[in-house]
Order: C-alpha cells, then sequence, then structure tokens
C-alpha cells in the first residue's frame, strides 16, 4: 500500500507524545509499501520538533535525515537536502527548501524581509529588502 502522511502522524512516530497515537503511527507506517512525505510536510515538522517539542537543530536534522535516507519513503530528496543545509547553517529548515523552490523555478532573486534567513546565504540570489533605509 502507498500511503502519504500529515506532519501530526510523522511528530507522534517520531515524538511519542502519545503513546496510543505513536502506536498508530507506527502500525500505518510499517503496513505501508511506500511513504509519501509532501515538503510542507517536512517543513511543518521542523518546525513542530523545534517550537512545540524544543528539539536541538541536530536533531531535527537526524530525524529528517533518516526519513531522507529510508528506501520506502518518496519525498523530493533535493528540497529536504536543501531545508538540511539551512539547518545545518543556524537557519530554518523551510528557509532552505524556499530558496531551493526559488532556484527550481528560476528565479534570478528570492527577496526577503527574513535578515536571518538573507545572511544564511552568500549569494546574490537572496536579497533583503532593508525597510530601514539604511
Amino acid at each position: 500500500m502507498r500511503v502519504a502522511v500529515d506532519t501530526n502522524v510523522l511528530v507522534r512516530f517520531l515524538v511519542r507524545d502519545d503513546e496510543a497515537q505513536a502506536e498508530m503511527a507506527k502500525a500505518a507506517i510499517d503496513a505501508a509499501d511506500t511513504i509519501v512525505i509532501p515538503t510542507i510536510v517536512l517543513c511543518e515538522l521542523a518546525w513542530v520538533l523545534k517550537r512545540a517539542v524544543r528539539m536541538a537543530p541536530r536533531d531535527i536534522a537526524d530525524h529528517i535525515g533518516e526519513l531522507v535516507r529510508s528506501r520506502n519513503v518518496e519525498l523530493d530528496r533535493a528540497a529536504a537536502e536543501a531545508g538540511l543545509q539551512a539547518l545545518a547553517k543556524g537557519g530554518d529548515f523551510a528557509d532552505g527548501v524556499i530558496r531551493h523552490e526559488a532556484r527550481r523555478q528560476r528565479c534570478d532573486q528570492l527577496l526577503t524581509f527574513d535578515r536571518g534567513f538573507a545572511g544564511l546565504f552568500e549569494s546574490a540570489d537572496v536579497v533583503l529588502l532593508d525597510a530601514s533605509g539604511s
């Protein structure tokens, strides 16, 4: 069977903060031949693990990396790797995915008001819009 999973299923599976749901998630994942993880689910997963679970970036990267390396998991590996690279640089997983998507769409620039996001990348493709006038 081929299944797609939502963020909450992966959170329960990884964190086991609700034992009954964790067991249901594990059983469903174990029963699947293929697990499809949409990129937005990976972004949400990284955010939930960071903000709600208060997991360290290294641990988040380890969990997502395990998913990326799993043989029966289908996901956009290039987008996931871009997210993992942003995490490794101290940024948000989603920032790496956003930059990846902009590049995939052949954008000349990615505009942001987020100084942290702009500071992650040393190339001219991520441009900080500075409202302070400096």
